[in-house]
């Protein structure tokens, strides 16, 4: 399993765009890859799980996986986010 803890640094938080385009990204691996809010976890390949979070600026959120391709699927997760989605 591999776990990271990122902050949504995008404006307008984690709403349509970015959570397809993370769902989109999470369904490229074989692991299993979930964002935990406030304890509550979701399916990172949900989109209308991930909106569910209502994610805003600033939200601290847990991004984990487990499978064969983990690591990788956290690395890509935190680049996704650290880009902000190249939306700014």
């Amino acid at each position: 399993m591999a776990e990271i803890t990122l902050t949504v640094q995008n404006k307008h938080g984690l709403h349509v765009r970015p959570a397809t385009q993370l769902a989109d990204l999470a369904g490229k691996f074989k692991s299993r890859v979930e964002i935990v809010k406030d304890g509550h976890a979701v399916a990172a390949r949900s989109i209308i799980e991930l909106l569910t979070l209502a994610a805003a600026h600033g939200t601290v959120l847990t991004v984990r996986a487990e499978g064969p391709d983990a690591a990788e699927a956290v690395a890509a997760v935190e680049k996704l986010f650290t880009s902000r989605f190249g939306l700014e």
